[in-house]
């Protein structure tokens, strides 16, 4: 059995673990960490869980979670692990990381997008960008540290993924909007966050400077092997969890100036993720929505090409708690330990 703790576990991404980890037949969460709530009952915090879970919250201490776990999910704010990680640390446990202070390779655009000096920049080479469709084979039992992506990052880079690769759009013509759902903001009181301030309301945030950009722009450059660069303007929707994104980029066409066809379009995304558990892509037709993956590890994607402008329109959805955070989280888990890759996610999308 797998010995987990969890640093933030009362944050919305915490608690999600909590209830993913429940339901998993070979992990067990032996730490519940809080700052907030010490000594606190977990269900007194989260209602949900009473008579499931009844430990106590625990302080965040990395350095005890070590001698005591197995593996450590860490739902923190930029900057708490790469001020306390070190190697005797990650000699004895796996750490998962739900922020982004090793999701991005060159520590001077971390600094600049996120504002603040990496503690820890000796770590971040050896850190695996857990997006397990792409990066599956990086993540081993050797592996010590996973860089867990965020929640608009995974959606945006799987729904272009198959055109960047197979070189089917102007991967410099990418412009991506993204709505999510208030979760992804996090459980802290924000006066923009107030049900008065987000219902009946949509606003874009972030724009032309939101950090999740840089990490976009970086897993898509591997996959264009070039430096990327593109639009991203993330909005904030009047509803619980998810998110949907909508891309638009141009079509590269043929010598003869024709544009690919549905099927060729329709051949890239098979080529990549027929074969994925937790990727589905939709009949033609039919746009993705949020609801259809509420709840679950899936994620959405579907495309319509616009002869008119030469443009393809993508699509994806997905549940930014979950595969956006604790299920991906989960799913990095399941690898490190030699597990299939599903275990504990089998999560039917919840609907209406």
């Amino acid at each position: 059995m797998i010995k987990a703790g969890i640093i933030g576990a009362t944050g919305y991404a915490g608690s999600e673990l909590v209830r993913i980890l429940m339901g998993h037949r070979e992990a067990e969460i032996v730490w519940y960490g809080s700052r907030s709530y010490i000594d606190k009952r977990y269900h007194e915090v989260y209602q949900n869980m009473f008579r499931i879970v009844d430990d106590v919250c625990r302080d965040d201490d990395l350095e005890e979670l070590a001698e005591q776990t197995d593996v450590i999910f860490t739902a923190t704010p930029q900057g708490y692990l790469a001020g306390l990680l070190t190697e005797e640390i990650l000699k004895r446990v796996k750490i998962v990381d739900l922020s982004a202070d090793y999701r991005i390779k060159d520590v001077a655009v971390y600094e600049k997008w996120y504002g603040i000096e990496h503690k820890s920049p000796q770590f971040i080479p050896e850190a695996v960008y857990g997006l397990c469709e792409l990066n599956r084979n990086q993540i081993t039992a050797s592996t010590r540290l996973v860089a867990n992506p965020g929640c608009y990052t995974t959606c945006s880079i799987l729904t272009a993924y198959p055109l960047v690769k197979e070189g089917l759009i102007d991967v410099d013509t990418l412009i991506v909007d993204a709505k999510s759902g208030t979760s992804g903001a996090g459980r802290g009181a924000k006066v923009p966050n107030l049900f008065c301030e987000v219902n009946e309301n949509i606003k874009a945030y972030g724009v032309a400077g939101h950090r999740h950009t840089p990490e976009i722009e970086e897993q898509l450059g591997y996959a264009a092997d070039r430096e990327v660069t593109i639009n991203f303007t993330p909005h904030l929707v009047p509803m619980n969890r998810g998110i949907l994104v909508t891309e638009y980029a141009k079509l590269k066409r043929a010598a003869d100036g024709a544009l690919p066809t549905y099927e060729e379009i329709r051949a890239a995304y098979d080529k990549y993720y027929a074969q994925e558990k937790f990727v589905r892509v939709l009949d033609k037709g039919v746009c993705p929505e949020t609801k259809w993956v509420e709840g679950s590890n899936y994620v959405d994607i579907n495309f319509v090409i616009d002869e008119r402008t030469g443009r393809v329109i993508l699509m994806g959805a997905l549940d930014n708690l979950v595969k956006g955070a604790a299920g991906q989280a989960v799913q990095n888990m399941n690898l490190l330990f030699g597990l299939e890759e599903s275990q504990g996610l089998e999560l039917v999308p919840c609907f209406p």
